[in-house]
């Protein structure tokens, strides 16, 4: 809803009016129509052919949580982005990663972004880690139509629990069903390999460095057998985004942080090419 500040030079009274915290009930109540899941898509036979985002990996560690992605996005075989974003904080304590329909995966992150902001102005508190959770999974659920036409959006949600006192990862799936993930997780068509091998370096002592080294260790072995997602690119400075959410909040590591922990991994490949474990240790 635009506001009218041309003929009184006064907002609209819709938004001057108390109302609920969610600033997606506000915009359901006032205007529908520019909700993601509310949009009339034009007649269509087949799947509607769009960049899809892949892959997502998160694991815990002692003091926090790790989240990292994938720098591809494919259009049925053909690489769509070489260098697209796919993890973006939700706000201090939070972050999410997104699968599936790129454009529509953003645009959804967006609006979760503003629903967060818009509940702490109005409520003056932040919402529980679980809260957000559930917001996320409501944003999920009204996506379902478009979801049954092949737009589908599959986010990988991970925070610092500051009640708890511990990072906490939440997977979900097309119908906004959402699962509390146990010590790492992954989602995207690479997410059967790199789970994979999280599976078999995942320690419960893990320190923040070789927590970001696992997760980028994870997406490499993904990229090795899944051709839509893409492994750390040298020639381009193409690396994975690797974020950190501590009790100090969110942190996205930098380009020569992420590039350094790539290239050491490559480095071991070439000397131990026998499986992640000789790469990583």
């Amino acid at each position: 809803m635009e506001a009218n500040t041309r003929s009184t030079g006064r907002l609209p009274a819709a938004f001057l009016t108390p109302g609920s915290s969610s600033f997606m009930d506000f915009l359901s109540e006032h205007q529908p129509e520019i909700l993601p899941g509310n949009r009339q898509l034009p007649p269509t036979q087949g799947v509607i052919e769009a960049p899809h985002g892949t892959t997502i990996v998160a694991i815990t560690f002692p003091g926090g949580v790790v989240l990292a992605g994938d720098r591809r996005a494919t259009m049925g075989n053909v690489i769509a982005q070489r260098d697209i974003e796919k993890v973006f904080p939700a706000d201090e304590y939070s972050a999410v990663g997104i699968a599936g329909t790129a454009g529509l995966a953003v645009e959804m992150v967006k609006l979760f972004q503003l629903e967060l902001e818009h509940f702490e102005k109005v409520e003056g508190a932040q919402l529980s880690l679980e809260g957000k959770a559930n917001r996320l999974s409501t944003m999920i659920r009204s996506n379902l139509g478009m979801a049954m036409q092949g737009l589908a959006v599959v986010p990988l949600f991970a925070g610092y629990d500051v009640d708890r006192d511990k990072g906490r990862i939440f997977s979900y799936d097309v119908t906004g069903g959402r699962s509390e993930e146990t010590n790492f997780a992954a989602t995207g068509s690479g997410s059967i390999f790199a789970r994979g091998a999280m599976k078999k370096l995942f320690r419960e002592d893990l320190s923040e460095e070789e927590a970001t080294t696992l997760v980028v260790q994870a997406l490499y072995d993904a990229a090795d057998d899944d051709s839509a997602t893409g492994g750390p690119d040298v020639a381009r400075r193409i690396y994975p985004i690797v974020t950190v959410i501590t009790e100090d909040g969110f942190r996205r590591l930098t380009e020569e942080e992420s590039s350094g922990i790539a290239r050491s991994i490559l480095e071991r490949r070439l000397e131990q090419p026998d499986g992640p474990r000789a790469a990583l240790l």
